[in-house]
């Protein structure tokens, strides 16, 4: 294996890539791509954000979300995170984007309790947060806090949840359902209401110990309205209408499918591909 790694890091290097491993102690999750032009003699940034995957076997079976943007602050913040991860910066703050292990817990807890203020206030709280495992007892700990103070939650946990649904006092404002169908879910999407100015995030991160303290990870803001909507009501509503693969967790940790009631069948990801199909035809 490490033979066949050195061999890949010197076909790169051959052809002017600049390969470097990362932190030490840190595993480097974060997928980004940070794109250089000339154009009109000046140099212009791009770069490319994902929850997964840049990997050409897995992007077969996984679902995920990119976003490729020229916006100058997030450009920025990638370029800086480059510079701290091969050593020549020792960044710790950003203009948009959050990073593991540096500020994405804070950021993540700071979002939370916004939804607990504006509740508190009087405003509709609301939180959608589609990821693969929820874990970390700290943010449980604020999402069991939201909940009771009336924000309404919906998770979507392909995976593991160590969060417990629908006790009284505790989580009675949240509702857990994991979706497991044709492809493998993979995506981390973080949605907020934010008193009716609704932001948005994809991030690497998955809300566990390891990825919030122990990795490299990147959370990124969506700002485009069009985009926004699309991931807000063509991905996360149709996510949680989904009555054929999505189960629901109960308080006693078990899961059951969704109830069908004699309407439409909802299939998410059949439904996605569809809606594929469409565009790739225009």
């Amino acid at each position: 294996m490490k033979k066949t790694i050195f061999i890949g890091q010197k076909r790169l290097e051959d052809v002017g890539v600049h390969v470097v491993y990362g932190l030490v102690g840190l595993k480097t999750h974060a997928k980004m791509t940070l794109v250089v032009r000339k154009e009109q003699n000046k140099l212009t940034r791009y770069v490319h954000v994902g929850t997964g995957n840049y990997n050409a076997s897995t992007a077969k079976l996984y679902t995920d979300i990119g976003l490729f943007t020229a916006n100058e602050d997030i450009c920025t913040d990638v370029s800086d995170i480059f510079n701290y991860l091969t050593g020549f910066s020792a960044q710790k703050d950003f203009k948009q984007v959050a990073v593991a292990p540096i500020n994405l817990r804070t950021k993540l807890e700071a979002l939370i309790c916004r939804e607990i203020a504006n509740t508190k206030e009087g405003k509709e709280g609301r939180i959608i947060i589609k990821l693969n495992s929820l874990v970390d007892p700290e943010l449980i700990a604020y999402l069991y806090e939201a909940s009771n103070a009336g924000v309404k939650i919906d998770l979507i946990v392909r995976g593991i949840c160590c969060l417990t649904p629908g006790l009284p006092g505790v989580s009675e404002n949240i509702r857990v359902i994991s979706i497991v169908g044709k492809f493998l879910e993979h995506s981390r999407i973080f949605y907020f209401l934010n008193g009716g100015e609704e932001e948005i995030f994809i991030s690497s991160a998955d809300i566990m110990q390891r990825n919030l303290d122990r990795r490299v990870e990147l959370m990124t803001p969506v700002f485009d309205k069009e985009i926004k909507n699309y991931l807000r009501n063509s991905i996360l509503e149709v996510y949680l209408h989904d009555n054929v693969k999505a189960r629901i967790l109960a308080s006693d940790k078990t899961y059951s499918y969704a109830p069908q009631h004699n309407i439409e069948e909802i299939n998410s990801q059949e439904w996605l591909m569809n809606q594929q199909f469409e565009y790739s035809n225009y």
